[in-house]
């Protein structure tokens, strides 16, 4: 949908024509700008005041640096546990024209994704399930009582 159309269908409501339609784009356009409201910081995933006081500086530079140039879910999912490649990583990024990353801003960023990394590692060893039991045990049925 262009910003043409939609204000070819919004000028129809001012001159009675396409109602209907209008107030589908209305509701539409309302909804976006609700789900839109939200910080960048929270539609990514990420609360920073849930961050330890001595990262939160840290992840400061990290979101003011590294979204210029993409989204922050981008480094945060990548998956990424090296701390070697986050390096190599940081350093190509800050060789990009237009990154804003200094020498100096490295230090923080590999500091909240040395921390984030290792947090996503926790919540990934907790959420794997126990293990299944043993050969015989696992295989039978529980036995029915008769009374």
């Amino acid at each position: 949908m262009t910003a043409r159309h939609i204000h070819r269908v919004l000028a129809g409501v001012l001159r009675g024509r396409r109602r209907t339609d209008a107030r589908r784009w209305v509701g539409a356009l309302a909804l976006c700008a609700v789900a839109c409201g939200s910080s960048a910081t929270h539609s990514e995933g990420l609360e920073p005041a849930a961050l330890p006081a001595e990262l939160r500086t840290d992840y400061a530079i990290f979101a003011q640096r590294c979204s210029k140039c993409h989204s922050l879910a981008r480094p945060l999912n990548s998956g990424i546990s090296d701390e070697n490649y986050w390096s190599l990583y940081v350093a190509r990024m800050r060789r990009q024209p237009g990154s804003g990353i200094s020498q100096e801003d490295a230090g923080p960023i590999l500091r909240f994704l040395h921390y984030y990394t290792v947090e996503q590692q926790h919540k990934n060893e907790k959420a794997v399930p126990p293990p299944a039991m043993s050969g015989s045990t696992a295989s039978r049925a529980p036995l029915s009582v008769r009374m």
